[in-house]
C-alpha cells in the first residue's frame, strides 16, 4: 500500500466499530470549536463588510467618489461657482477610471410652515441626473421631474425634514434664502427617502439645480461643484490626485481653478471610523483561529492516549516517530474539516437569516443603519476556510511530538 499513514488514519477515523463507544468529550468539544470559531468568523467578516459596504455606498450616494469645487471655496455649502462645458466633461470622462460626471449646485436655505422652520440644503441636480441611489431609499412617492424646457419646483426631502415639519408629498412649502435680501421660493413635495443616515437625512433636499443657479444669480455654465463617479473605490484617491495635475493649470473661463478632492478626503471622520472596524475583526479572527486550535490540540492529546497501544504495536512492527505523527495529524485534518463543514452551514445560515429578516437590529441614530447588514463574499469565506485550516493543523504539530514519548514495550500491554 502506498499510503499505509493515511489508510490507518481513515481507519481511526472512520471506525464503525468504534463508534459504539461514547465519542470521548474532548473530541466533541475540539470539533465544536472550530465549527464555533469558523462561524463566529464567517459572521464577523460578513457583519463588518456589510456594515463598510452599506456606510460607504451613503456617503458616496449623497457625495459621489469625487468631488471637483473651486479651489478658493471653503467647507459650506455656500460655494464658489466652477464652469462646466461639455469640453470640460469630455476630459474628465476620458479618464481612464471615471464612470459618470454630474455638476450640481448647493444652497442654504430655510424651510418654513405655519407652525415650524427648519434649515436645510437645497442640492440642485441637472435633467438626466442619475438617481438610482434615492430611488433605492424612496419611502413615499416619486421623484422629482426635472426637464430640460422650463424650471421644477419639485423637490425630493428626507423622511426627517418631513417628521419635523409635518409635511406629506404633495404639500406645496416656501423656503427661504438669505443673501443681500431675503429670497423665497415656492417648492412641491413630490418624494420622501429615508436613508437613516442623519448628517444627511436632517439637511439635505433635492430639486432643479437652476433654482440654485438664479438664487446665486450664476450663468448656466456655472455649478458648486462637479460630481464624479468611479469603477473601483480603492482608485477614487489616485484618479482625484491624477485629475488635480490635469487641472490645476487650467482655469475656467471666469478664472476659477479647479479642486478634485476623493470623499476620503472629504469625509476622514467615517472612513476613519470604517478603518477601525477592520482592526476589531483582526482581533476576533485570532481569537477564534487560537480557540479552534487549542480546542483541537486537546483532541488530538485524548486521541493519541487511546491509541497508545497501536502506537506501540506500530513501533515494534518498524514504524518510526514521524509516521506515527502523520498518522495522527491526518486524524486531527479529519476532525477539523469535520467541525469546519459544520462551522460553514451554521455561519453562513446565520447569515442568510439575517440578511433576510433583519432579526438583529442597531440603533439608526448612532450607526447610521436600522439592521446589522450582511455581505456575503465567497472568497472571503474560502480564505476564512484555507486560514482556519492551515492554522489549526500547525498548531497541532507540536502537540504531536508526544507520539516519541510511548514506549513499545509499556504501550502494548496498555488498555
Amino acid at each position: 500500500m502506498n499510503n499505509w499513514k493515511l489508510y490507518i488514519a481513515n481507519r481511526i477515523h472512520f471506525d464503525k466499530s468504534n463508534r459504539k463507544k461514547a465519542t470521548p468529550p474532548a473530541i466533541r468539544v475540539a470539533v465544536a470549536g472550530v465549527a464555533l470559531g469558523l462561524a463566529v468568523m464567517i459572521l464577523s467578516v460578513a457583519s463588518v463588510i456589510g456594515f463598510k459596504q452599506e456606510i460607504r455606498d451613503k456617503v458616496v450616494g449623497f457625495g459621489s467618489h469625487i468631488q471637483i469645487t473651486s479651489f478658493d471655496s471653503n467647507m459650506t455649502y455656500e460655494k464658489q461657482p466652477i464652469q462646466y462645458t461639455d469640453s470640460l466633461g469630455r476630459v474628465l470622462m476620458a479618464h481612464e477610471g471615471v464612470a459618470q460626471v454630474e455638476p450640481v449646485g448647493t444652497k442654504l436655505g430655510m424651510l418654513k410652515t405655519d407652525s415650524d422652520f427648519m434649515g436645510v440644503v437645497l442640492k440642485g441636480v441637472m435633467p438626466g441626473y442619475d438617481w438610482t441611489f434615492f430611488q433605492k431609499y424612496l419611502v413615499e412617492g416619486s421623484l422629482p421631474v426635472i426637464q430640460d424646457s422650463v424650471t421644477s419646483n419639485e423637490v425630493l426631502i428626507s423622511q426627517s425634514i418631513a417628521n419635523k415639519l409635518h409635511l406629506q408629498v404633495g404639500d406645496k412649502i416656501y423656503c427661504y434664502f438669505v443673501q443681500d435680501q431675503v429670497r423665497a421660493r415656492r417648492f412641491l413635495v413630490s418624494g420622501i427617502y429615508r436613508t437613516d443616515f442623519s448628517d444627511y437625512d436632517n439637511l439635505l433636499m433635492i430639486g432643479d439645480v437652476r433654482q440654485v443657479q438664479r438664487l446665486n444669480g450664476w450663468n448656466p455654465d456655472q455649478y458648486s461643484e462637479i460630481e464624479l463617479l468611479v469603477n473601483d473605490f480603492d482608485q477614487a484617491d489616485n484618479i482625484a490626485y491624477d485629475l488635480y495635475t490635469q487641472l490645476i493649470d487650467r482655469p475656467d473661463d471666469y478664472g476659477t481653478h479647479y479642486y478634485p478632492q476623493s470623499i476620503r478626503t472629504l469625509n476622514p471622520i467615517f472612513f476613519g471610523w470604517l478603518d477601525l472596524l477592520d482592526m476589531n475583526v483582526w482581533i476576533i479572527l485570532i481569537l477564534m483561529a487560537a480557540v479552534s486550535g487549542f480546542t483541537m490540540i486537546s483532541g488530538l492529546l485524548i486521541i493519541i492516549l487511546e491509541r497508545a497501544n497501536m502506537i506501540g504495536i506500530l513501533k515494534a512492527l518498524g514504524a518510526n516517530n514521524t509516521s506515527i505523527r502523520e498518522i495522527f495529524l491526518y486524524v486531527s485534518t479529519f476532525l477539523v474539516g469535520k467541525g469546519m463543514i459544520w462551522g460553514n452551514v451554521i455561519g453562513i445560515a446565520l447569515c442568510l437569516i439575517q440578511q433576510q429578516f433583519h432579526i438583529i437590529k442597531l440603533n439608526p441614530e448612532a450607526y447610521y443603519v436600522p439592521y446589522v447588514p450582511i455581505e456575503l463574499n465567497p472568497w472571503y469565506i474560502l480564505w476564512l476556510n484555507l486560514g482556519c485550516l492551515i492554522i489549526s493543523v500547525l498548531m497541532l504539530i507540536a502537540p504531536s511530538y508526544i507520539v516519541a514519548l510511548i514506549r513499545p514495550a509499556k504501550s502494548i500491554k496498555f488498555e
